[in-house]
């Protein structure tokens, strides 16, 4: 067997042989990789001075020990083992010199002369081979963390956007994303991020590149992205991409629910329900999908069905909080209250800090005439929720019915304060400046409400009251115009085609009136629901709850309701029958649920809407403990 030296450094390939190097225990000891530079037939080294070839320098590459353990192995190797040299790399260009550097140019450039006709032939081909070789990181550059860092970050991130520190949140994700360009959660982060502060074209852009990076695989991208053409008014846009996140990922249930309600939205009531039996189909059970089908068929009068389905849908999860939600409302059009009431306990004991249901509730139990209940729920839902301004809106409009103006007007202002851009608010507190006959007051505040958003449909129902304030003091010419301004913003509000033909009655033009009325119906969709449909089952994400209801028109103050702000807290001495409703009651202990769920104290809640302050508002929100005691963080 030939032996493979170099003047350099010698270590032995296998341990050191029993003292006969002929004995079979020797032999059985030979490395493969010795056998198979016997099997090559390479030419043997006249010396120890020989330089290995290019093809013994790959077959023999090993890791490399320190300088202390090759000289062990040099001094401790007998004579006739076969030993081999540290392997030089062949090396070109930039890369041949810096090593040629440490090992001596001549060394170096001795060892890449091939020595045979086979290893000219094989560094040929050797050229031609494509060799994947990762990127060298320099001592001083950062590694890439770990992957739990991207978990912890992207957490984080939303927590800072939860508090509106959107700034650091965006910082915090870019460098997500130049760590981890592969992971589409950023871009999705990111991409709310910038719609939340109104930067739609940044955030298109953000997704764009994400569905580059991710090889358009990623289905919540493109959902998200279609949801952002959607919100802008790009609606052929938004199915195109809504129709991509379904070829990404055809079990992707927010995908299918929310181009449904794009359809609904565009009154194709038929390809809404064709979508969401294709979510079923391919996305197994949820319950928003029942959900959205109940609405669905509540709007349509088909209410066992509808029942139905809600009962299904809780059923699917319990602990769905819209669910119970959106039947109580139907329950609530269908003057059931004792269910309604008994679906609303289940509401807010499936989701104790859900806004939503506090205020719904608040207000079901005042237009019964329960005025101090429906204010205990709604300060309940304020001190859970203190950076809401929907609550306290609400309860400015109970306190200026039942109780004074001046404690409005300060419950008004820090609604203001928590939502400066909340639309509702300003024409909210507008409405009751003019009933207080603040005419110059009213109107700025009408005015600052239009300078937020002046296309919103909230900005078609400003217009509106705004035009009967000055119909009702006599600027009739100018409450033609606010008039003609609210329907070019929503030309299917019943309410100000009618209060615009009443108006013109009253000035003695019942022509004029005649053909208004006349333009509301030629004009007017009309959405047909056919009720032989094939219902499949199931599955997707929250819609907004508002949004489903105001969409399906189960809101009486859309499209045909008072433009009262106010109408829907009635007098207390309008109350239903109070047996009825005793009668339906549930053993349900309000007082206990919130004390020992929400350790909130119901005697400590006018003091602690008196100590409120906007300014103060505490970001972070404590986690509430579960009936097994054990924490949960509130994810939105």
């Amino acid at each position: 067997m030939q032996l493979i030296s170099s003047s350099k450094s010698q270590f032995p390939l296998f341990p050191p042989p029993s003292p006969n190097p002929n004995s079979p225990k020797f032999l059985s000891k030979i490395p493969f990789k010795s056998l198979l530079l016997s099997s090559l037939k390479i030419p043997p080294s006249s010396s120890r001075e020989s330089t290995p070839t290019p093809l013994q320098q790959n077959l023999l590459c090993s890791e490399s020990d320190n300088e202390e353990e090759e000289q062990n192995s040099n001094n401790n190797t007998p004579d006739g083992l076969p030993v081999v040299r540290r392997p030089v790399l062949e090396l070109s260009g930039v890369e041949t010199e810096g090593f040629s550097s440490e090992l001596g140019n001549k060394e170096a450039s001795k060892d890449q002369i091939p020595s045979s006709s086979i290893e000219l032939r094989l560094s040929e081909i050797a050229k031609n081979m494509p060799i994947f070789e990762p990127e060298r990181v320099d001592s001083s550059s950062s590694e890439k963390p770990l992957g739990i860092n991207l978990e912890l970050a992207l957490y984080r991130a939303k927590v800072l956007a939860r508090n509106y520190k959107f700034e650091e949140a965006e910082k915090i994700l870019l460098q997500c994303i130049s760590f981890w360009p592969e992971d589409g959660r950023t871009y999705v982060a990111l991409g709310k991020v910038l719609s939340k502060q109104a930067r739609n074209a940044e955030a298109r852009t953000v997704y764009e590149r994400g569905c580059q990076a991710t090889q358009g695989e990623n289905p919540y991208i493109w959902q998200c992205w279609a949801v952002l053409e959607n919100k802008v008014g790009n609606i052929r846009r938004a199915r195109e991409l809504f129709d991509a996140a379904t070829v990404a990922d055809r079990s992707h249930t927010a995908a299918w629910h929310g181009w449904a309600v794009l359809e609904l939205k565009q009154g194709n009531i038929k390809k809404a329900r064709n979508l969401l039996g294709k979510g079923l189909k391919y996305c197994g059970g949820n319950e928003y999908i029942y959900q959205t089908l109940a609405l669905l068929e509540a709007k349509a009068n088909r209410i066992e069905q509808a029942r139905y389905l809600f009962k299904q849908a809780t059923l699917c999860n319990p602990k769905s909080c819209a669910s119970w939600l959106a039947w109580a409302q139907v329950e609530m059009q269908q003057e059931n209250n004792g269910a309604a009431r008994k679906l609303f306990e289940k509401a807010v004991q499936a989701s104790p800090k859900n806004r939503f249901a506090w205020h719904v509730w608040g207000i079901f139990e005042a237009n019964r005439g329960y005025i101090e209940k429906g204010r205990k729920l709604l300060k309940i839902g304020h001190a859970l929720n203190p950076r809401d301004p929907v609550l306290l809106q609400s309860l400015a409009l109970l306190e200026y019915k039942h109780s004074s103006a001046n404690l409005a007007r300060v419950l008004f202002r820090r609604a203001s304060e928590l939502d400066p851009r909340h639309q509702p608010v300003w024409i909210a507190w507008g409405w009751m400046e003019w009933k207080e006959g603040n005419i110059v007051t009213a109107r700025e505040l009408y005015q600052r409400a239009l300078s937020i958003n002046s296309t919103s449909e909230s900005a078609a129902h400003c217009l509106q009251a705004w035009g009967v304030l000055e119909q009702r003091i006599g600027n009739l010419s100018a409450a033609r115009r606010l008039f003609r301004s609210s329907l070019n913003i929503n030309s299917q509000s019943y309410v100000t085609w009618m209060t615009w033909a009443s108006l013109e009655e009253q000035q003695g033009n019942p022509v004029r009136a005649e053909e208004i009325r006349e333009l509301y119906f030629q004009q007017r969709t009309e959405i047909v629901d056919d009720a032989s449909w094939v219902m499949g089952f199931l599955d997707i994400i929250d819609p907004a709850l508002d949004s489903i209801k105001r969409l399906l028109k189960l809101d009486p103050n859309i499209n045909g309701g008072s433009m009262d702000p106010s109408s829907s807290i009635i007098d207390a001495n309008s109350t239903e029958d109070e047996e009825k409703t005793s009668s339906q009651a549930s053993d349900f202990d309000l007082d206990a649920f919130i004390r020992d769920k929400l350790s909130l104290d119901v005697s400590k809640l006018d003091a602690q809407m008196e100590k409120f302050e906007p300014g103060k508002i505490k970001t972070s929100r404590r986690p509430w403990r579960l009936e097994h005691k054990t924490a949960r963080v509130m994810m939105p």
